[in-house]
């Protein structure tokens, strides 16, 4: 019964073959099986399976996550890379050697990394907000040392967005890779976001008591990613001895998901993507409207040619939207699609060393804090 609703649903349009794409389109999914959802509420996280490719400490433990931390020497400036918070862990971020981009950063001379390990959400969970995330963002940043380097990657982008608005002083530079930030700009995400009304996403969290389960969405895709989907990821062939291991690391990593609070969830569908309230000056983070003017630190933007979760329209958009001037701005597109940004060999081999050198280098006649 479920694989034959999977093929309807797929064939009717209305479900993307992409895992990525499931916060807005477990909306749509839950219209059309809806009577198919265990009774039961989210499944109580479980312990990774999947090593870490870095070794890492555990520097501070919060509500919201583990902070990680990856460096390997204790001075020198900083870089937080902040995970996005969706359907999979933050192994994202650290998948396989020549896949990592905690790796890359430290091969390209950023000795002091740490990471975002974002929790699964348990029922006591249920009532964090993106404030919430904003605020323990704030504690480690303040445990590790500000300014920081921020890098976030896809939705974790926005959320390093909002935090340098809200904190400019504690931002030294800021990546932004594969972000959604403008909405208005026609994406997969977007088209997902709008076209389910807002009940619908209401009894979705409901539905999970108060969460939103991501082992139950993953239950219901029409299409898990394929052998092909994986070589387009990781943009290498996996015919090898390490390509069957690569594979088997990515079907256990895929296969692990993570529950997201419901009221967080609610505010990222409604709030960011719905409304589009970041771009449009509206959002109010930690009890003050964020404006993205005042956002001056120097900003690098990579977005994938072939993204399309976030286009490189889109990604790129930011620029225009924030108080750095061009000159501090810098931007570059990959052959790549949206988790190739973060896990691919050919983007690790050539994205990633520039914005470790971006990171690096002094940047003449960088703008000051006041300005």
């Amino acid at each position: 019964m479920v694989e034959k609703t999977a093929k309807q649903t797929r064939g009717s349009g209305h479900a993307p073959d992409d895992p990525r794409l499931w916060p807005f389109a477990a909306a749509q999914l839950a219209m059309d099986a809806w009577f198919w959802w265990l009774e039961r509420g989210p499944a109580e996280p479980r312990d990774s399976s999947v090593p870490w490719t870095t070794p890492n400490s555990v520097a501070l433990e919060l509500a919201t996550m583990q902070l990680r931390d990856c460096s390997q020497i204790r001075s020198g400036q900083p870089a937080l890379v902040c995970a996005p918070y969706a359907l999979h862990r933050a192994l994202i971020a650290d998948f396989a050697s020549g896949h990592s981009v905690v790796q890359s950063l430290q091969n390209g001379g950023i000795d002091r990394v740490y990471l975002t390990d974002w929790r699964s959400a348990t029922s006591d969970m249920r009532y964090l907000s993106i404030d919430s995330y904003l605020g323990d963002l704030n504690v480690a940043i303040d445990e590790i040392g500000a300014p920081v380097d921020l890098v976030g990657l896809c939705q974790g982008g926005w959320l390093s967005l909002l935090y340098a608005a809200r904190f400019p002083a504690k931002v030294r530079r800021l990546v932004l890779v594969g972000a959604p930030v403008d909405l208005s700009i026609d994406s997969s995400l977007s088209r997902l976001a709008r076209n389910a009304p807002g009940l619908v996403y209401d009894q979705l969290v409901a539905r999970g008591g108060g969460n939103v389960s991501g082992e139950e969405m993953l239950r219901f895709w029409s299409k898990a990613p394929d052998n092909d989907d994986i070589v387009v990821a990781l943009q290498r062939d996996l015919s090898d001895e390490r390509g069957t291991a690569l594979l088997a690391r990515f079907h256990r990593w895929n296969a692990e998901t993570l529950n997201l609070p419901g009221t967080y969830y609610l505010e990222i569908v409604n709030g960011i993507f719905r409304e589009n309230l970041i771009a449009r000056d509206n959002f109010v983070a930690l009890g003050r409207p964020i404006h993205l003017k005042d956002v001056k630190a120097p900003i690098f933007l990579l977005a994938g040619l072939d993204d399309d979760v976030v286009p490189a329209t889109q990604a790129l958009a930011t620029a225009g939207l924030v108080g750095t001037p061009p000159t501090f701005i810098a931007a570059a597109s990959e052959p790549s699609n949206h988790l190739g940004l973060f896990m691919g060999a050919r983007t690790h081999a050539h994205a990633w060393p520039r914005i470790a050198e971006w990171l690096r280098v002094d940047l003449p006649g960088v703008l000051a804090r006041s300005a």
